[in-house]
């Protein structure tokens, strides 16, 4: 398997065994924990010590829809660039803007910490995004491995709807604007 920058995003899916994920993007797991602990953002319900995925953004699936893990997610950047949007609630909400990338002079990140309670939600660059000749398309993605700990678990997982988007920012002063530019990544069954 030839994972260097030249392989095509359609390369990386055939040759990890990636398949869509329900988020956008592409996935395969490649691990969990055999060690079964009490999580603690789940009222101590029994979750793997951890697991992890790949996952790709790619031109055929360029964002993932907004949503919230109970569990702690590393984010750890193989290959190009993703934009992730990371939303804390309070009053107001934090909004924060990340790029992972090998770029750090940017301010490009090779790692990311989301915590447990934040919403977030990733997409390639819409400078990466627009390439134009068939080649630059195959060739932009991002590919990333992320670590869910304690493990993931669907029933600690959930999509962020229309109505908790337009609560969370309707009494903010620029929320008008949060909530136009960010319902595009809500999941309509969601």
């Amino acid at each position: 398997m030839d994972t260097q920058p030249w392989a095509t995003s359609q390369e990386l899916i055939r040759d990890l065994k990636l398949k869509e994920h329900p988020e956008g993007g592409h996935f395969v797991l490649t691990n969990t924990q055999e060690e079964i602990i009490p999580s603690p953002f789940a009222d101590g319900t029994p979750r793997p010590l951890a697991s992890s995925i790949y996952y790709l953004l790619s031109e055929n699936s360029p964002t993932g829809f907004i949503h919230m893990n109970k569990s702690i997610t590393y984010h750890v950047l193989h290959h190009g660039r993703a934009e992730y949007t990371l939303i804390t609630p309070g009053s107001p909400p934090t909004v924060e803007r990340k790029v992972m990338g090998a770029n750090i002079a940017a301010g490009e990140t090779r790692m990311l910490l989301v915590g447990t309670g934040v919403w977030k939600m990733s997409r390639l660059l819409p400078e990466d995004h627009k390439k134009t000749t068939q080649w630059e398309k195959d060739h932009v993605y991002c590919l990333i491995t992320e670590v869910v700990v304690p493990g993931f678990d669907w029933e600690d997982h959930q999509y962020m709807n229309i109505d908790q988007l337009e609560t969370m920012f309707d009494k903010e002063g620029d929320g008008g604007r949060w909530i136009k530019e960010l319902s595009e990544f809500i999941r309509k069954d969601s």
